[in-house]
């Protein structure tokens, strides 16, 4: 079995619960999504044939504890659900980066899944995949990237509507040079949310470097 890969590198953790932290990414070629302010288009075409040894391989070079397998969208590939299996099992701590658009319901439950629901303003809210929420675990966490207030208020609404905090944690990000931060937090804060806000630790390190 060979899966197309883009890049596998190491970095801290931008986002997510354990941001900060060394983790080796495993970055998957292809995505059926277009949102508006993707950040990794060159992930969309190419990347390198590579199989499941291979990966595993380049993997253990770096010696992680932590492994994200992310994309553009790691599930549009039928072998990514064996990688993730092979990485539970090799030890490591494992999460998946996914859209939302495509079904988690066979995803390793090792696994932490990190489900985007993509806004308005993504232009590709039509295609979440609400049928997802019902196979979130306590471990598992749903991402909002938000670019505007009207992207904030339907986040809201949507964490009432599949009582998302009740299933597991809840991530606000603002969509970088897109909403302020400051606005972000004072929202939250006002309205009481009980979510987690996180701003992308790598952006702020390295730009919009790749492999970063």
């Amino acid at each position: 079995m060979n899966l197309r890969i883009t890049e596998i590198f190491y970095s801290l953790q931008g986002e997510t619960r354990t941001v900060g932290l060394p983790t080796v990414f495993v970055r998957l070629t292809g995505c059926p999504l277009r949102c508006r302010y993707c950040d990794t288009a060159y992930a969309f075409h190419g990347g390198a044939p590579m199989t499941l040894p291979e990966i595993l391989a380049e993997v253990a070079k770096y010696q992680p504890r932590y492994v994200t397998v992310t994309g553009g969208e790691p599930l549009a590939q039928k072998g990514c659900l064996d990688l993730l299996a092979a990485l539970c099992d090799a030890g490591y701590e494992v999460s998946l980066e996914t859209s939302g658009a495509l079904d988690v319901s066979a995803v390793d439950r090792r696994v932490v899944k990190v489900v985007d629901l993509k806004t308005p303003a993504s232009g590709e809210a039509e295609k979440n995949r609400y049928g997802n929420v019902e196979h979130l675990a306590r471990q598992d966490q749903v991402k909002f990237v938000l670019c505007d207030r009207d992207d904030y208020l339907w986040a809201k609404a949507a964490l009432e509507q599949y009582g998302l905090p009740d299933r597991c944690e809840v991530l606000f990000s603002p969509s970088h040079r897109q909403l302020s931060a400051t606005d972000l937090a004072d929202w939250i804060l006002e309205d009481r949310l009980p979510v987690r806000m996180q701003i992308q630790l790598h952006k702020h390190l390295w730009g919009d470097a790749q492999g970063k």
